[in-house]
């Protein structure tokens, strides 16, 4: 699973500590591969955060321990609301081989509606 999380920054030096802190928590937790934060080359006060985690599950461990919930989850509810926040990967690509991943949701993922399904039965393609 991809996190990935925008935000518009008034004080970069202050946002850097946070994110500091923040990916030496998450990325300490199992299941955790790796944090990145970037900046914008074309606004200089838009900035994005991407953590990626093995899984779902790994995610939402990662989320449970108090210092996360204390330092983390303030910062990510910051974060620019307009556009999601978690991706699964479809495509990942390394030293020139390209690997296709399955999904983990449901095929009826986006046609049902809240209370309605009963748990995935085939994945998505």
């Amino acid at each position: 699973m991809l996190l990935v999380c925008r935000f518009r920054v008034s004080d970069p030096e202050t946002f850097t500590a946070r994110v500091k802190q923040a990916l030496e928590l998450l990325t300490a937790q199992k299941g955790c591969h790796k944090g990145t934060l970037a900046r914008s080359t074309d606004e200089d006060d838009r900035w994005v955060l991407t953590v990626e985690f093995e899984s779902v599950v790994a995610y939402r461990r990662a989320m449970s321990p108090f210092p996360v919930r204390e330092h983390v989850i303030p910062l990510l509810s910051e974060a620019l609301t307009d556009e999601p926040a978690m991706y699964e990967p479809t495509l990942t690509s390394a030293g020139g081989e390209v690997e296709e991943h399955t999904s983990l949701l449901a095929e009826d993922a986006f046609t049902v509606r809240l209370g309605e399904a009963a748990g995935p039965t085939n994945p998505r393609r």
